[in-house]
């Protein structure tokens, strides 16, 4: 997923599925300098990752 699709995400007032890892999570921040994103699971919301936003997939 490149930045510009993570910040989109992030703003939606719909649910878009994305997925870490395998894992669906949620778009808490994103930091266009970095290139990463703040998430958190849904099954774990209280652990929070900062990952490469390239690493996130977004499902159809």
């Amino acid at each position: 997923m490149n930045v510009g699709r993570a910040i989109e995400i992030m703003n939606a007032g719909e649910i878009v599925h994305v997925s870490y890892n395998g894992e669906q999570i949620f778009i808490q921040n994103v930091n266009e300098d970095s290139k990463t994103a703040r998430i958190y699971t849904k099954n774990n919301p209280e652990q929070e990752l900062e990952v490469d936003v390239l690493q996130l997939i977004e499902e159809q």
